[in-house]
């Protein structure tokens, strides 16, 4: 098994190449939904997405609450080839336990993930839609090319740091697997990510997120998402919204917020977040 001394190693000397490719006019963020999209940065630029939540759950069962805040880092570079993205995902999180007329304070990492991302398909790569001047008819039907989505896959893996949420005999390494697929319509996109996280092991968890985000102007986006999760650990199903709005091209601030529909335990979350596009030497 690969140590997390040579992965990170080979992660610090992949990220380290310029090249230049792909570029979009505004910031491409995943942000504020947990999906991932299925496009890159883009050659040559570095992205930092960043999201502080406070959260509040209460278990009916075991008469437990929790009360703390999140804090989400994502951080995106695109080297290599335009469709080729590497990433690290860290989650921290700081709350108080009641539990048994107890308070505990905890803190730590409940993840830390580095990954690849790589588009291996785009419907829209080299088609360019014409008019047909013989047929008005026939530039009013719908276009159903849209209906074909772009398709990514991501591979990544998790580290176990060993923190009060780790969960137990959890390896120090675990893969991480997500198939993504992203529409494009008029102002709407639709992403839809299938997750297989920790597979090969024990206790594996499978998930979707389905994420409907439409454009109200050039500036301003909303989101609609909806998660499920199936775990030995842990199962859900959360439902989240949110808005976003476009500062300049290269910086985005959204807010969101979002719940499940259980309560064992219940959850109430919400937050800010900052993403933020650095571009160097870019070739637009």
């Amino acid at each position: 098994m690969i140590s997390i001394r040579s992965f990170l190693i080979l992660f610090a000397l992949l990220t380290t190449t310029l090249q230049y490719g792909q570029y979009t006019d505004d910031i491409n963020s995943n942000r504020p939904g947990e999906s991932m999209g299925g496009f890159s940065v883009g050659k040559s630029i570095f992205q930092a997405e960043l999201g502080v939540y406070g959260i509040n759950e209460q278990h009916k069962l075991s008469n437990e609450q929790v009360d703390g805040f999140d804090t989400k880092l994502s951080l995106r570079y695109g080297a290599f080839l335009d469709k080729l993205e590497f990433n690290l995902d860290l989650l921290y999180q700081n709350d108080q336990q009641q539990l048994n007329f107890e308070n505990v304070s905890r803190s730590g990492f409940k993840q830390t993930t580095l990954g690849v991302k790589y588009l291996i398909y785009d419907p829209n790569k080299n088609y360019e839609k014409k008019p047909n001047f013989l047929s008005w008819k026939a530039n009013q039907r719908p276009d159903y090319r849209k209906l074909i989505p772009a398709v990514g896959l991501y591979a990544g893996m998790n580290i176990n740091t060993k923190s009060i949420y780790s969960f137990p005999n959890e390896p120090q390494i675990t893969p991480k697997v997500i198939l993504i697929t992203q529409n494009q319509f008029e102002r709407e996109v639709l992403t839809i990510n299938i997750i297989a996280d920790k597979i090969a092991t024990k206790d594996p968890s499978y998930s979707y997120i389905i994420t409907l985000t439409r454009g109200f102007s050039p500036r301003w986006i909303g989101f609609i998402e909806n998660q499920g999760i199936k775990g030995y650990y842990y199962s859900d199903a959360i439902i989240r919204g949110g808005a976003a709005f476009l500062i300049s091209q290269n910086l985005q601030i959204d807010a969101s917020m979002g719940t499940n529909f259980k309560n064992t335990p219940s959850k109430l979350f919400g937050g800010i977040g900052l993403s933020w596009r650095i571009e160097k030497n870019n070739d637009k």
